[in-house]
């Protein structure tokens, strides 16, 4: 039995939810705000700021948004602006995730591939720098992790699907 969530039901219950629309420009999520809400990319784009770094810009229809402030019960830690028109679909984070396994288990492998890849790069880094590695090479490395914990829905393959899940 697999624990990746079927993909096909997956989608079909992003169609019962609700769609936000923002404008480029507009604020989707504020850090600091609580909001209790799941929004998953529909389409469009989107850049997450955190203390005033950019710290990835989203474009993979299926990212998650929201999911550490509803999993940590606090506040968002980032600002999320879209940067152009885009949508997401809209759910209740503690009513989703605790009444459906199949969007629990959806958000659980998102944040264990971002974990894993980060992981994997943060060991790169450590090696980089006790080989004494050029400062460049080393701020890719770190470009990289920053790249692998952003949200993406794109990158969750399943077994036998050779594409991401939308």
């Amino acid at each position: 039995m697999s624990l990746l969530p079927d993909i096909t039901e997956f989608q079909k219950k992003l169609s019962t939810l609700p769609i936000a629309k923002f404008q480029a420009g507009d604020s989707v999520l504020a850090a600091g705000a609580r909001t209790g809400q799941l929004l998953i990319l529909k389409k469009g784009a989107v850049s997450i700021v955190r203390e005033t770094v950019e710290i990835a810009k989203v474009t993979e229809v299926g990212a998650v948004l929201g999911e550490l402030s509803a999993l940590l019960e606090q506040p968002h830690t980032a600002d999320v602006r879209a940067l152009e028109p885009s949508e997401f679909y809209v759910a209740d984070a503690a009513t989703l995730l605790v009444q459906d396994s199949t969007v629990l288990l959806y958000v659980a492998a998102l944040l264990a591939r971002r974990l894993d890849r980060a992981n994997g790069a943060v060991i790169e880094l450590k090696n980089q720098v006790q080989a004494g590695q050029p400062p460049g090479r080393i701020s890719k490395t770190i470009q990289k992790i920053q790249e692998f914990l952003a949200p993406s829905g794109a990158d969750l393959v399943y077994p036998g699907y050779p594409f991401p899940i939308f």
